[in-house]
């Protein structure tokens, strides 16, 4: 009944797979289920119908209630046979089955029967299928079993008690905690597997106690763990305890760095790996530190197995990005695997040879790059275009080669994707090196000619007519977007239309020539294109009065983000208050927190789920405008993002969001119950503002309820003084009555207890008063402010890891946005200029430019120089440097 399935390799045509499952329906499989109710079992044939409905059960088939106890029923009258592979399968298929609990009484004998067994394989998979389908009170009656099957002579009987022991963890903790002194001497076991399982169940009992759990490191650390899978556990658990211990702390990192170095020295390929893994993902890991995990990664760089490389090129592609000149002693390996017969591990390889090559070897990357690229697919070429982007960033004076590069792929064939990742690359380059504007232009100009895609030919238009006006000659982009009128659809048309009327806005010497064009689109078969042919001609002409603000609206750059204006107007509600465009966020925020928790969700931040980052602002400003005590505090002017003020796995997650206003600021604190058993009322958080002297509490707003798993706010709000960026630090706890659930009912009892819970404590710094807001031009926007309101001084930051550190440091404090790709430092910099932009609160826009310098003590200077539309502003972001 074998039918053919899929083809395995379209150039092989006489190799085809077979499934024997293909075309099985559920009901013909229950009638086959009637052969477990014969007198005489045949083992094979109910081995094969179980093979069914396991099958069936994982491809998501449904079974009814009915359905279910009937195969249930007749599954548990195969436990007669002796016959060890149909025993084996019927414990598959109790578990998949989850009997409920009145059936499952109808198997417990036979499974504590087993369970207690001489055959193994019997005990251990009883043990395993009474833990998954019984509830907590028959666990109290077999725990006494379990305990001496954690430490069975039989690693496969310890190791199904173990794992069995990992799963109840999450459903009753409480039993499995008692089994720590066994679990403890499981760890010492001489199987690898169990002391592999043995060393994770321990780690999960203790994980919420650091103490202990540094305990359990250091006392495995020194002692002997054989087990390879164990030893990985181990550097995990190592690398755990180093990033909460702190990095600074020289008596707790050392250790456990030397342990994670000794462990390169292993035999097995894994442990040295995993070791190699977690050194170079430390944080704060310095070049010496890096070395040796450098060298062992280099080594499998030539393995003859696929997934050492594969794990090695990885490991190091990530190292690149923040050491890459730890990683250049391993390029010439790296060259070798560029014609690697795994395109993964060729692409990866590529990738870290463009963030680690030097000038000189960029000319011979772009040869072998291109003889590669036409054997991957799509998605591993955008990877490579990225990474030629940020090579061209880091040497500007390789734009020629790198241009033609992209230009050359560009005209390839590809996906959307791909060739929007190429045009994107190309915008970017043509923004942030000068001289790469003329040829990049022309470049776009050639790929619209031949463009498929509407969307990326509306874009390059738009583009063109931002960048083009500017360039030394811009004639000669005119046939290219007039050529568009006449080729393309009405969409592109109209886009080449508004392009050839910014073109005649910005240059005079082109006008009379738009104007003629202009002219003949007023012909066109789409009302859009004639339309706007027929605004831009009465504008540029003067037909119509216009004042600078249209003309600016019509041909200039546009500073809003379209998603944002574009989920304002959806939002607008026509009324006598005509729509405001200064009133659009100029900020994309991204989600408060959607992540999830091991043991739920954590809170997200708004009442409702966040449906993308546009809606995220304008929820927080509804969410907000519907409490009375907030509707007088005016416009919202930036909300944070969220802030943890508790641990993972705690019974209460709370995290919170500062809303700033011009006067106000508002915590609003996002809380989950996680544990449910319990109900929680009047959640409120007090709030202690003694070490933030200009802020005073004028509201709270308590939550009423917080069921098990259901999201709630609970706000505070506090005054500060007008357009100050007033600072401070928040002490947090949280207060609420606790109420019992019953498990069955879900009913809570009547009455409750006061309780409390510390929280993190939360900080109002200067950056919570500046939007990240970016401009396409700094040199223009820059001059456009002027040297009136300007403010320069200099600063000695101290000495420093890197320039790079010092550039960070300084970004996160002022909390910018960073321009024209200024925040990336080139490798050895020993100087170094940062470009910031962004909006004060008061709507006050705020450039920063800053110089960097490094000495040979490794100590940095920095030139702070600061244009904005109000001296004031000016001098209160020197404040915030010299404060900081």
């Amino acid at each position: 009944m074998a039918q053919s399935y899929v083809k395995k390799d379209d150039d092989r045509d006489d190799e085809v797979e077979y499934s024997p499952f293909m075309g099985i329906e559920k009901g013909a499989v229950l009638q086959e289920a009637r052969v477990f109710n014969d007198p005489q079992l045949d083992a094979r044939r109910c081995s094969q119908v179980i093979t069914k409905l396991l099958y069936l059960l994982n491809q998501g088939e449904t079974f009814t209630k009915v359905e279910a106890t009937e195969v249930f029923f007749s599954v548990t009258k195969l436990f007669q046979s002796r016959d060890l592979g149909l025993r084996r399968m019927v414990y598959l298929i109790i578990k998949e089955l989850s009997p409920s609990a009145d059936e499952v009484i109808i198997v417990t004998s036979s499974l504590m029967k087993d369970m207690n067994s001489k055959t193994d394989m019997y005990r251990a998979n009883a043990i395993r299928v009474l833990c998954r389908i019984t509830d907590g009170t028959l666990l109290t009656q077999i725990e006494r079993y379990l305990k001496q099957a954690v430490v069975d002579k039989n690693p496969v009987v310890a190791s199904a008690a173990l794992v069995s022991g990992i799963h109840l963890l999450q459903t009753n903790p409480e039993i499995v905690k008692r089994w720590s002194n066994e679990v403890q001497e499981a760890v010492q076991s001489r199987a690898a597997l169990v002391q592999f399982h043995a060393l994770a169940l321990l780690h999960q009992i203790r994980q919420n106690d650091r103490l202990a759990v540094s305990k359990l490191v250091t006392s495995l650390t020194r002692g002997n763990v054989r087990s390879p899978l164990a030893q990985c556990l181990l550097i995990r658990y190592t690398s755990q305890v180093i990033r909460e211990s702190g990095n600074n702390t020289q008596s707790g990192e050392r250790p456990f760095y030397d342990y994670l170095e000794s462990c390169l020295r292993h035999k097995s390929e894994m442990v040295i790996f995993e070791a190699a893994k977690a050194i170079t993902d430390l944080n704060g890991v310095t070049s010496r530190e890096l070395t040796p995990a450098i060298t062992v990664l280099q080594l499998f760089l030539s393995s003859s197995k696929p997934v050492l490389r594969f794990a090695a090129v990885r490991t190091l592609n990530k190292v690149a990005m923040t050491h890459p000149m730890a990683v250049t002693n391993c390029n010439i390996d790296m060259e070798s695997l560029i014609s690697d017969q795994n395109r993964s591990i060729a692409t990866l390889a590529i990738t870290t040879l463009l963030k680690t090559g030097n000038e000189s070897s960029v000319d011979r990357l772009m040869k072998q790059i291109t003889n590669f690229m036409s054997d991957i697919a799509d998605e591993f070429k955008i990877v490579v275009v990225e990474a030629i982007r940020s090579l061209c960033l880091k040497f500007p004076l390789k734009y020629r080669s790198l241009m033609n590069f992209l230009s050359n792929i560009l005209r390839e064939e590809g996906g959307f994707d791909y060739k929007k990742a190429i045009v994107d690359s190309i915008v970017i380059l043509i923004r942030d090196i000068p001289d790469a504007k003329e040829s990049g232009l022309l470049h776009l100009c050639e790929f619209i000619e031949d463009c498929e895609f509407t969307y990326l030919s509306t874009q390059i238009l738009h583009f063109l007519g931002i960048e083009g006006p500017k360039t030394l000659d811009p004639s000669k982009y005119i046939r290219y977007i007039y050529n568009r009128v006449h080729l393309e659809n009405a969409t592109v048309r109209a886009s080449a239309v508004s392009t050839l009327a910014k073109f005649g806005a910005s240059v005079d010497a082109l006008k009379p020539r738009i104007f003629v064009l202009l002219r003949r689109c007023l012909f066109d078969s789409d009302d859009e294109v004639r339309d706007r042919a027929t605004l831009y001609l009465s504008t540029l002409g003067g037909d119509i009065e216009t004042d600078i603000d249209v003309r600016d609206f019509l041909f200039g750059s546009l500073d809003t983000p379209l998603v944002n204006l574009e989920t304002s107007l959806k939002n607008y509600e026509p009324s006598e208050e005509a729509f405001d465009i200064n009133l659009v966020p100029k900020e994309v925020k991204s989600q408060p927190l959607a992540d999830k928790k091991a043991a739920g969700k954590k809170p997200t931040g708004l009442g409702a789920p966040p449906t993308g980052p546009a809606s995220t602002v304008d929820s927080y400003e509804r969410l907000l405008l519907s409490i009375p005590e907030f509707a007088n505090f005016g416009k919202l002017f930036k909300s944070s993002a969220a802030v943890e003020l508790t641990e993972a796995e705690t019974e209460y997650a709370v995290n919170v969001v500062k809303h700033i206003f011009d006067t106000h600021v508002v915590f609003q604190y996002n809380c989950i119950n996680t544990i449910p058993e319990q109900l929680l009322e009047d959640v409120i958080v007090i709030v202690d503002a003694s070490e933030a002297e200009e802020f005073s509490q004028v509201f709270s707003k308590p939550l009423r309820s917080l069921p098990y798993d259901s999201p709630g706010q609970t706000f505070v709000a506090f005054e500060k003084p007008d357009g100050s960026p007033a600072t401070g630090k928040f002490s947090n706890i949280l207060k609420f009555i606790v109420k019992e659930v019953d498990p069955t009912s879900g009913e809570a009892e009547d009455d409750g207890v006061e309780d409390e819970y510390q929280l993190e404590d939360l900080e109002v710094v200067a950056a919570d008063y500046i939007l990240k807001v970016p401009v396409s031009n700094f040199r223009n926007a820059w001059e456009s402010l002027g040297p009136d309101c300007e403010r320069v001084d200099e600063y000695g930051l101290g000495p420093r890891e890197s320039l790079s550190e010092a550039v960070n440091t300084v970004i996160n404090l002022l909390g910018m946005q960073p321009c024209e790709g200024t925040e990336v430092v080139p490798p050895n910099s020993r100087s170094h200029t940062c470009l910031l932009s962004g909006v004060f609160i008061g709507d006050v826009k705020v450039l920063v430019r800053l110089s960097f310098g490094l000495d040979g003590a490794k100590d940095v200077a920095m030139k702070l120089a600061v244009r904005s539309d109000d001296e004031t502003v000016s001098d209160a972001i020197h404040e915030i440097v010299a404060s900081g």
